[in-house]
């Protein structure tokens, strides 16, 4: 958590293995993310890393996040904002609700009668 680490924003780690059919059968694909909070965003997350233990290869990469400058009711251009830190696509599934409702004029409904 962010405040354990004395940030701003928490760390997220997602980890998928042949499971998901991204892997071979032993080995793990972990995804460490966070917002950038200082000149050296690699050493950010090593505290998330070094709780993963031995890894035989990384890569790293920094991203900009866009957000849409409207809600896209006024000219009917409904843009969404780019993936954010988070693994579990929580607020990009919020954000995509929001956007129905702006669309059709009402709130999505996911449940099944």
């Amino acid at each position: 958590p962010a405040k354990q680490l004395k940030r701003s924003s928490d760390i997220y780690i997602s980890i998928i293995s042949s499971a998901h059919e991204v892997a071979n059968k032993g080995k793990y694909i972990a995804m460490v993310t966070s917002y950038v909070e200082s000149e050296d965003p690699k050493k950010e997350l090593q505290p998330a890393v070094k709780f993963l233990g031995d890894y035989d290869a990384d890569f790293f990469s920094v991203s900009d996040v866009f957000v849409p400058t409207t809600d896209g009711t006024a000219d009917n251009v409904y843009v969404t904002g780019s993936y954010d830190a988070t693994t579990h696509f929580e607020n990009t599934t919020v954000e995509v609700m929001k956007m129905y409702e702006n669309i059709t004029g009402e709130k999505l409904d996911l449940n099944i009668s």
